[in-house]
């Protein structure tokens, strides 16, 4: 594992994506592409603020999730996430803002990779990260992929805190107390 400091110890992410991937699993989801930067940062500790261009985490029912964004920013993600740098993809800067190809072509390049070109995927329709031109992309390349909603399925996830997090959130309103 890559030595960052993390908000959170590995087995509480471990536990996180259980709780997903649970999720998934009951809506018949195989993969999972969550764009919403809250939900990047509760699966994987992502922290960053280039949410102005395409980015995702990708998760699937096995093995590690991995963060997918412009290149430039890869580097915020190596420290920041849990994950080792090889589940960090970056895009090239000619997919920013290029009406010839999108970010999303180049992950659907990665799903054909891993074989997931045939599987149901599970995106985040109605959220401001996700626009229709990712979506479009996405049904384009990928056409023989079931393309399903999966908003708010993550944020549900969310909802019950653990220890850690409820620790965090009283240590704040201490905070705000004394303001």
């Amino acid at each position: 594992m890559p030595d960052v400091e993390l908000d959170f110890s590995r087995e509480e992410y471990a536990t996180r994506l259980a709780k997903v991937r649970s999720a998934m699993e009951s809506k018949d989801i195989d993969v999972l592409v969550s764009a919403d930067p809250s939900n990047m940062s509760w699966l994987t500790g992502y922290d960053g603020w280039s949410f102005y261009v395409h980015q995702c985490v990708v998760l699937s029912l096995e093995g590690d999730p991995f963060w997918y964004g412009r290149g430039m920013d890869a580097n915020g993600a190596k420290r920041t996430v849990f994950m080792q740098n090889e589940n960090i993809i970056g895009y090239a800067d000619d997919y920013v803002q290029n009406p010839q190809k999108h970010p999303m072509d180049y992950l659907s390049d990665i799903f054909r990779e891993k074989n997931w070109a045939e599987k149901t995927i599970g995106v985040e329709k109605d959220n401001y990260y996700f626009s229709a031109s990712c979506l479009e992309s996405l049904q384009q390349n990928l056409p023989k992929t079931t393309l399903t909603d999966a908003t708010g399925l993550v944020n549900w996830q969310r909802t019950v805190k653990s220890h850690h997090e409820l620790k965090y959130m009283r240590k704040a309103a201490r905070i705000v107390e004394k303001m």
